[in-house]
């Protein structure tokens, strides 16, 4: 295996749920560290969401590998973002594993949920 071209990078977010005072809570997310990866595209779908239809795309992203428990080691209930504000594109990790057998990368298989 060749090594991956990281060059986009991202920020890793968790999600803090704090109290509404209501009994329930909000989410938030916090950034708990910033990356370099390696993105690619695969499988795309359309699905029908509370709004509207949204398009849903499957990406494999590629990372320099972290200890267990290191920030910089991307989790399954976690995010990735690209960009700042409105525009930022959001990445919600859904697994995570060792990509070669030194365990030198990571490969996040992340979706992106965007309006169609």
């Amino acid at each position: 295996m060749s090594a991956p071209r990281l060059t986009v990078p991202l920020v890793i977010e968790s999600p803090l749920r704090e109290p509404d005072g209501m009994g329930g809570f909000t989410l938030s997310w916090q950034e708990v560290g910033r990356i370099w990866a390696e993105m690619r595209s695969g499988a795309g779908s359309e699905r029908f969401a509370e709004v509207g239809a949204q398009s849903v795309v499957i990406w494999r992203i590629t990372v320099r590998a972290a200890p267990s428990g290191d920030a910089r080691r991307p989790r399954p209930e976690q995010r990735l973002r690209l960009g700042e504000g409105a525009a930022a594109r959001l990445f919600r990790i859904e697994a995570v594993a060792e990509s070669d057998p030194q365990g030198r990368w990571l490969v996040c298989v992340a979706k992106e949920e965007a309006p169609a």
